[in-house]
């Protein structure tokens, strides 16, 4: 999945939310069902996305949207240390490679 946000330090939910192509209120349930998932709130209990975050919700969509996991399952393979390393690797591979990507594309 490509996400091309702005080097910002917090990004709302609703930015976050277009860029996947999903509805906040799915992130919001992303955010009661996985624990990885944690963004920070302000004084008015505004979600405020952290890069961190945006990788966690990058790795949930992944594995559920992409490779077609359960809930259970997904939580069962991010859980599971070894397989979400190598997870995390392949989806920064595809980071890169959309940048690269780009790169080109403004060549």
């Amino acid at each position: 999945m490509k996400i091309n946000l702005q080097d910002k330090r917090y990004y709302s939910i609703g930015e976050v939310a277009s860029k996947f192509n999903v509805n906040p209120s799915l992130i919001r349930f992303w955010e009661q069902e996985f624990k990885i998932l944690n963004p920070k709130k302000n004084s008015r209990g505004n979600r405020k996305f952290t890069l961190k975050d945006i990788e966690a919700i990058n790795k949930i969509y992944f594995l559920l949207k992409e490779k077609g996991y359960t809930i259970q399952g997904a939580k069962h393979y991010i859980n599971n240390k070894k397989t979400s390393d190598k997870l995390d690797v392949v989806n920064k591979l595809k980071l890169i490679k959309d940048k690269l990507i780009e790169i080109r594309n403004q060549l």
